[in-house]
C-alpha cells in the first residue's frame, strides 16, 4: 500500500475491501458519487453492492452523480435492479430502458444547479459519497482523478464518504484540479474567475477526515469508448460553422482569437473542433465541461493555450497520450466541479462561444436534444441547457436526416422542448447555416427551410409553412398544430415521414 496515496497515516487504517466498504450502504439509502461522462467514477465498490443484489438481497438505492458514470456502476446496478431514482444526466443502454419503463424514476436536471439542490437538501440528504481519488493529503483531503462534477457536494452532504484510491489513476493528476465550492444564497460571493485559466480554489476536495469510513484501493480504468471516425457530414457543419466564425470577426463581433470555447461531447462536437484545429485561429481558449481527443489536438498543436472542464473523457488512444504528456498537459488543462465549470455567472461573463448537438429542430428555431419522438428519454440534458441560455453565441449542429434518411431533423414542431427560440442563435447541419439572431418567427422559418433542411424535405417543410401563414395570416407563429405533431405520428406508424 503506498504511502503516497494515503499520506494521512490515521486513515490507513481505514483501508479495507471493497466488500467491506459495500455493507456500509443499505437499502434505501442515498448514495451520491464522483463520476462525469464516465471518468473519475468509482468503480470497486458499487460492484461490490451489485454482486448483493444478484446474490437475492433486497436493495434499492438513490443514486445521484455529477453526469453518466461507466458499465460498473449506471450499468451494474441496471441490470441488477438496484437503482430506484437517478439524477441528474446519464447515457446508460440498460439504464435508459429503465427509465423509459418506469422502473427507474429520473429527473433530467441542469447540471449547474444539481449540486445547489442537493446542498440545500431539495433531494433529500446524502447517506453516502462514494467518490474515486488518486490520493488522500496529509488532512484529509481528497485529490480527485479524472472528473471533479458533484464530489465536492456530496462529500460535504453526505454523512458517510467511502473513497475508492484508483492505483490505474496517475498520481501526476494532482494539482490539476481547482475545487471551489460557491456558498448558498443570501450568503452567495461572485465567483471570481475573469478567465479561463484563473485558479480560485484547492487542488483537493476538502474532507473531514473522520466522515471517512472506508478505503479501497481499486485498479479498474475508466469505462473509455473510442470515437467514431469523423464522417463527410460532420466535416461540412464543421466548415460551415467555420466559415461564420469568420465572418464574425471579420464583421467586428468576435476578437481575432474569438472567445471561450464550449462543445458538447459525441463526433460531431469532436469533429467541429478538430475542424477548429485545421482553421487560422490561434491563441483560443476553453470554458467547458468535457475534455475530448479533438481538444487534444488542439492543446498539441498550440491553438488552445488552457482548458477549463470539469472531466477528461478520452478514447483509449486519448488516454495513453495524456499520460504519456501528462506534464505538458498539467498547466494547461484545470479541472473544475460542474457548479463552477458549467455555471451561467462564468459562461456569461466570459462570453462563451456555445456548441450542442440536436436530435431535432423546428422551423422557429426551438430544440429537442433529449426525447426521440417526444416520449422516450434518450441521455438527458447534460450542460446544455447551462451554456445555450447564457452563452454569448449559441450554435446548435444536428445532421438534417436520421434513419437513413427516413426522418428529418428539421420538423414544423419539435416533440420535445429543451432550448426555445429565445436563445437558439445558429442552427448547423451538413445543408447550411441558419443565423436566426435578429429575426422574428417568419424569418427564422425561412432560413432554417432554406439553409438546414435536406432537400428532400424541403418541399414539405415549404408548403407546411406556406399554408400555415395563409390559415393564420395575423399569428404570430403560424401553425398547424395537429398537422405539425402528426410529421412525428406518421414516423411511428410508417418508420418514414415522407409520403409513400
Amino acid at each position: 500500500m503506498s504511502k503516497e496515496r494515503i499520506r494521512n497515516q490515521a486513515l490507513l487504517s481505514k483501508v479495507v475491501s471493497a466488500e467491506e466498504a459495500a455493507a456500509y450502504i443499505k437499502d434505501g439509502m442515498t448514495v451520491g458519487t464522483s463520476g462525469f461522462t464516465p471518468a473519475g467514477y468509482p468503480k470497486c465498490v458499487p460492484l461490490a453492492v451489485a454482486k448483493r443484489a444478484e446474490a437475492g438481497e433486497q436493495i434499492r438505492l438513490n443514486l445521484y452523480t455529477g453526469a453518466s458514470v461507466g458499465k460498473e456502476l449506471d450499468g451494474a446496478w441496471a441490470k441488477a435492479g438496484i437503482i430506484n431514482m437517478r439524477m441528474p444526466y446519464q447515457t446508460n443502454g440498460d439504464l435508459r430502458n429503465l427509465i423509459n419503463s418506469g422502473d427507474v424514476k429520473y429527473q433530467d436536471v441542469h447540471l449547474s444547479q444539481s449540486g445547489q439542490q442537493v446542498r440545500e437538501g431539495f433531494w433529500g440528504k446524502i447517506d453516502v459519497a462514494i467518490i474515486e481519488a488518486v490520493a488522500i493529503t496529509e488532512d484529509g483531503g481528497i485529490i480527485p482523478s479524472t472528473s471533479a462534477g458533484n464530489s465536492n457536494v456530496y462529500v460535504e452532504m453526505a454523512e458517510k464518504v467511502i473513497i475508492e484510491v484508483n492505483t490505474t489513476q496517475p498520481l501526476a493528476l494532482e494539482g490539476m484540479h481547482d475545487i471551489y465550492s460557491p456558498l448558498n444564497p443570501p450568503n452567495r460571493k461572485v465567483i471570481p474567475i475573469e478567465k479561463s485559466d484563473d485558479r480560485i480554489g484547492t487542488p483537493y476536495i476538502p474532507c473531514d477526515p473522520s466522515k471517512i469510513v472506508a478505503i479501497v484501493m481499486c485498479d479498474i480504468p475508466d469505462d473509455c469508448r473510442p470515437l467514431g471516425d469523423i464522417d463527410e457530414d460532420s466535416k461540412k457543419i464543421s466548415g460551415h460553422l467555420i466559415d461564420f466564425l469568420e465572418s464574425e470577426v471579420k464583421a467586428g463581433r468576435l476578437p481575432e482569437n474569438l472567445l471561450p470555447l464550449q462543445s458538447g461531447v459525441g463526433s460531431v462536437a469532436n469533429a467541429v473542433l478538430a475542424g477548429i484545429n485545421g482553421s487560422r485561429f490561434e491563441n483560443l481558449t476553453s470554458f467547458t465541461e468535457v475534455l475530448q481527443d479533438s481538444m487534444l489536438d488542439l492543446i498539441d498543436s498550440g491553438k488552445i493555450k488552457t482548458c477549463s472542464c470539469t472531466s477528461v473523457t478520452l478514447s483509449p488512444d486519448g488516454v495513453k497520450r495524456f499520460y504519456d504528456n501528462i506534464d505538458f498537459y498539467k498547466d494547461k488543462v484545470i479541472i473544475r466541479p460542474q457548479e463552477i465549470s458549467n455555471n451561467p455567472e462564468m459562461a456569461r461573463r466570459l462570453g462563451v462561444l456555445t456548441m450542442n448537438t440536436a436530435i431535432e429542430v423546428d422551423l422557429y428555431a426551438n430544440v429537442n436534444s433529449t426525447h426521440i419522438m417526444g416520449t422516450r428519454l434518450m441521455n438527458g440534458l447534460g450542460g446544455s441547457g447551462d451554456f445555450t441560455r447564457n452563452g454569448y453565441m449559441t450554435f446548435f449542429t444536428t445532421v438534417s436526416t436520421a434513419k437513413n434518411g427516413d426522418i428529418s431533423s428539421i420538423v414544423p414542431m419539435v416533440s420535445h422542448h429543451d432550448h426555445t427560440e429565445h436563445e437558439v442563435m445558429i442552427i448547423v447541419t451538413e445543408q447550411g447555416l441558419a443565423d436566426c439572431r435578429g429575426t422574428n418567427p417568419k424569418q427564422r422559418a425561412k432560413k432554417i427551410i432554406e439553409n438546414c433542411a435536406h432537400p428532400d424535405y424541403r418541399p414539405m417543410l415549404q408548403e407546411y409553412f406556406d399554408r400555415a401563414q395563409k390559415e393564420q395570416p395575423n399569428q404570430h407563429t403560424p401553425h398547424l398544430i395537429s398537422e405539425a405533431l402528426s410529421w412525428h405520428d406518421r414516423f411511428n406508424k410508417t418508420g418514414s415521414m415522407k409520403l409513400k
